[in-house]
Parts: structure tokens; sequence; C-alpha cells
């Protein structure tokens, strides 16, 4: 189990830079019919980085309750 963790670890960072990009090419849809401005992509990499600090341990929550 200890091995698939390191692989999935690995996995998980070009996910992240994946998720940054799609989230500033997102957000640069809907900005304009919001009325706000841009996000650039160390913006859109905080909000992911963020985002993923949230989720992940309410993923790793529902995880563990289905195991029992």
């Amino acid at each position: 189990m200890r091995f698939f963790s390191f692989f999935a670890i690995l996995s998980a960072i070009p996910a992240f830079f994946f998720c940054s990009w799609i989230a500033m090419m997102f957000w640069g849809v809907i900005a304009p019919d919001l009325g706000v401005k841009d996000i650039d992509y160390p913006m859109a990499m905080l909000g992911t980085l963020g985002l993923w600090l949230i989720v992940a341990p309410l993923a790793a929550t529902v995880r563990k309750g289905k195991g029992r």
C-alpha cells in the first residue's frame, strides 16, 4: 500500500498544474460576464492549492469511512 501512495503523489503533481490551467481558462471565460478581472496562472495555482487543501482531507475521511 505504501508503494501505491508514492505513485499517487507523483500522479497528483501534473494533475495540479493541469487543474490550475483549466481554472485559469474557465475564469477567463466567465470573468467578463461577472464584471471581474481575469486571474493569472499563479493566482489560479493558489486557488487550486486552497481547494485541494480543503477537498483532500474530506476525501480521505470519506474513503476511511467506507472501509468500515
